[in-house]
């Protein structure tokens, strides 16, 4: 088949979307698809790196394109909104036979235009839960919040499909369409390099900490903002490293938060037992990751929690807050421990006692870590990609 992905953003600037992006490309083309991605150029001498996804290159229709100020990270390239550039004019002459958006907005109309012209089925997926970033529009936040969801419905109307990354977001999407419609929404989580992280070589993160050989280290990854409940995880951390001496914790990435947690681990007198790796390449952040013996995770915002799948193969029990698309990674009391979050004045001090729990029983946190290890093909790329190309091929037929 010709699949043509359109994307909001995409490498080198690193997320989970783009992550996502690459991985579905580049499992698509290992099946033998011909797959052209629709992306935002990268900014001039940027160059696209490795993240780790197995399978070729795919091919790419550059859109003109540009930095978004203070709201976006760096490195955060947006298209421009127009509808007749070079790349859009080799998007159609693609004549793809399935056309898939991984965003309902810039890109996502660009995508409606392709499937349209082409009469091919437009396929969306679902990556992000839009209305809980409206902290960052200040007084304007509520009402965005509505005119989003306003805008969301009128889009899924031209869906052949939804794909949903988890079943809680499924059933939430489900929830907000006509019974005629709620049998498009399918649920295909993301997969991951189940092999590569069995296989990468882990980096141990005391000796760059300065931390004795002894040490018990709960790790943390992913963009560091407000949305991510990072607080929630350092207060958390906070709890544990004053119950168990030979904890440490490893906060791996980057953000706008980052500076605010430093202050905050200061305050709280953890000094060196709390380590920030900053913003690092995915190929290091991971390697780093699999050199911890627990993962910790509080957010509460994502679709899937991609990380979770990544700790999870790489041997790491999780301890995880309740939250959407948690229980599609973490089976409770078999690779991890997933704590309730409400009520939430009380949420960091259940996740640091499960973190406790965890650091002093040896036995268990080992076999959870085995169960995470050997269990992780259910999180393969290549099972994942079998899955979107049945809803294509059914989408198609």
């Amino acid at each position: 088949m010709r699949v043509l992905l359109a994307t909001e953003s995409y490498l080198p600037y690193v997320s989970g979307v783009t992550v996502s992006v690459d991985a579905q490309a580049r499992s698509l083309a290992a099946r033998g698809h011909d797959v052209l991605v629709l992306a935002p150029r990268p900014d001039a001498g940027d160059r696209i790196e490795p993240v780790g996804s197995p399978g070729p290159e795919p091919s790419y229709a550059w859109l003109p394109s540009y930095q978004l100020p203070w709201i976006a990270p760096a490195g955060y390239r947006m298209p421009w909104p127009l509808p007749w550039t070079d790349a859009m004019a080799a998007a159609t002459a693609f004549r793809a036979e399935i056309v898939h958006a991984h965003s309902p907005f810039v890109s996502g109309l660009m995508a409606r235009r392709v499937a349209a012209a082409a009469r091919a089925p437009l396929v969306f997926t679902h990556h992000t839960r839009f209305t809980d970033y409206r902290h960052y529009l200040g007084v304007l936040a509520r009402p965005a919040a509505s005119a989003i969801d306003a805008y969301l419905g009128a889009f899924w109307k031209a869906c052949s499909a939804i794909v949903a990354p988890s079943g809680d977001l499924a059933e939430e999407i489900r929830g907000r369409l006509p019974a005629a419609r709620r049998d498009r929404v399918h649920v295909i989580a993301t997969g991951i390099d189940v092999e590569g992280l069995r296989a990468l070589a882990p980096i141990d993160p005391r000796a760059d900490a300065g931390w004795p050989a002894s040490s018990i280290v709960v790790a943390s990854l992913g963009r560091l903002a407000p949305e991510k409940s990072p607080m929630t995880m350092l207060e958390a951390a906070a709890i544990a490293l004053r119950e168990e001496p030979d904890l440490r914790l490893l906060v791996i990435g980057g953000g706008p938060s980052e500076e605010g947690l430093r202050q905050g681990a200061a305050s709280r007198g953890l000094g060196t037992r709390v380590h920030f790796s900053g913003r690092l390449p995915r190929p290091d952040a991971l390697a780093r990751l699999a050199g911890a013996d627990l993962f910790v995770f509080a957010s509460r915002t994502e679709t899937q929690g991609l990380v979770l799948a990544e700790a999870l193969a790489a041997g790491l029990p999780a301890v995880a807050v309740d939250g959407p698309g948690v229980r599609d990674s973490v089976r409770d009391g078999i690779d991890g421990v997933i704590v309730a979050a409400e009520p939430p004045v009380s949420r960091a001090g259940r996740l640091g006692e499960a973190i406790v729990a965890l650091a002093r029983d040896g036995e268990r946190r080992e076999a959870m870590a085995h169960r995470a290890r050997d269990d992780a093909d259910r999180f393969s790329v290549e099972a994942r990609a079998g899955e979107m190309e049945s809803l294509y091929q059914a989408l198609r037929g």
